[in-house]
């Protein structure tokens, strides 16, 4: 039981803001937005790791079906050098909408990307892309001043390195974006281990996309099933 608490006790931290009124994400009120996760775009990012920061992006966009949001998809310039979104989120998505901007650099410029944020009904968006200071950023921060709620996943946003990175994060918290990992993100959807989804379906979900949190609940469940405890170690 060790193994589980510990990782209860994780999301519990996670979801845990101790700020009066800082806002929480509610899967009942929040969308998903995919943004820029192109397959040229890809080669900018420095800041994080790319075998790492393949999974953070194919994880992002797993949110969505997961806990059931609407979900925007846009991409810029995506017969160019940006290259189109990789066919692991495509897949994730067959009806998803698809915005394929050909110049607006802020995505919120684009008429028919405002329109398709608008029609999901949600007043939370949850967002990620490349390259943080720019896709990420100008997007967060315009929707911010249209009043939603915004909240950044910072394992799902790449840049060229991290002092780039740290200031637009900066930028962004100072307009108001809630910028959090993506175990954050997951835990204020999830909320409650007995929701749904959650414990049958996060436990899962977190030990393809988040291994460490993965192999700590395999070992729980090994010790359980077949578990011998060993001479000195209680």
């Amino acid at each position: 039981m060790l193994a589980f608490r510990l990782l209860t006790s994780a999301l519990v931290l996670a979801v845990s803001v101790l700020a009066s009124g800082t806002p929480r994400i509610d899967k009942n009120k929040a969308a998903l937005l995919v943004v820029d996760h192109q397959v040229g775009l890809f080669h900018l990012v420095k800041d994080i790791n790319p075998s790492e920061y393949v999974n953070n992006i194919v994880a992002h966009a797993a949110l969505g079906p997961l806990f059931n949001l609407p979900t925007v998809l846009t991409t810029s310039a995506e017969t160019g050098p940006n290259g189109p979104l990789p066919k692991e989120i495509l897949q994730l998505h067959p009806n998803s909408t698809i915005v394929r901007r050909n110049g607006e650099v802020n995505a919120w410029h684009s008429e028919e990307f405002r329109a398709a944020v608008r029609a999901t009904g949600r007043t939370q968006m949850i967002l990620a892309g490349i390259t943080t200071d720019v896709c990420t950023t100008f997007l967060a921060l315009s929707l911010a001043e249209e009043g939603f709620e915004v909240f950044a996943n910072a394992d799902a946003s790449g840049t060229f390195n991290k002092f780039t990175a740290d200031n637009a994060n900066d930028r962004m918290r100072g307009g108001g974006v809630q910028v959090l990992s993506f175990f954050a993100v997951v835990g204020e959807l999830m909320g409650d281990w007995r929701n749904t989804p959650g414990a049958a379906e996060i436990l899962p979900f977190l030990d393809r996309f988040l291994p460490s949190a993965g192999y700590l609940t395999r070992a729980h469940a090994a010790a359980t099933i077949n578990g011998t405890i060993l001479p000195g170690e209680v």
